[in-house]
């Protein structure tokens, strides 16, 4: 991995840490995460293999991206305070981001440094995926597809949060 692909993957586990603590709803939750994937994207994602299995790679991947994202903004705690939306990531939300990007970044260290290329040769000969890009293109999109999906989960309900009703306290209980 070079030092880019470190950074990248420390930046945005960091995002989801920064979001242990609650904090404000605003358009930096969003711009932050959706830049660093604009620049992933633009950097690695030049062409795109289809021979082979390699669009069932790429599609398996990414769809396992799309299902961490989707449940770690399911995860994340949105609530309205003062007329601001709050935001604070659940335990169970930072556990599927680390879980993603820990599988990604430990997937390459193995093909890398640990002995696991020729396994990957072999699984990937047994399965007609054609080439390393694919690997790699399969494991952008699941990054990418990841914070997307958790960015738009997290818009969704922080608009669902902000036009909903305040309901009055019951009779009988407790502010």
């Amino acid at each position: 991995m070079t030092a880019t692909e470190w950074i990248t993957d420390i930046a945005l586990v960091l995002i989801v840490f920064r979001q242990l603590r609650e904090g404000r709803l605003d358009h930096k939750t969003f711009l932050l995460p959706l830049a660093i994937v604009a620049f992933v994207g633009y950097s690695y994602l030049d062409s795109f293999p289809t021979a082979g299995n390699d669009l069932v790679l790429i599609g398996a991947l990414t769809a396992v991206g799309a299902a961490l994202g989707i449940a770690g903004g399911i995860y994340t705690r949105i609530r309205t305070l003062d007329g601001n939306l709050l935001i604070k990531a659940g335990a169970v939300s930072a556990v599927l981001w680390i879980v993603g990007m820990g599988a990604r970044m430990g997937f390459q260290t193995w093909v890398e440094h640990g002995g696991g290329a020729d396994d990957v040769a072999r699984f990937s000969l047994a399965h007609h995926i054609t080439s390393g890009k694919a690997w790699v293109t399969a494991f952008v999109l699941m990054a990418l597809t990841e914070v997307v999906t958790r960015v738009a989960t997290i818009y969704v309900r922080g608009r669902a949060a902000r036009t909903a009703p305040t309901r009055p306290p019951v009779l009988g209980t407790t502010v």
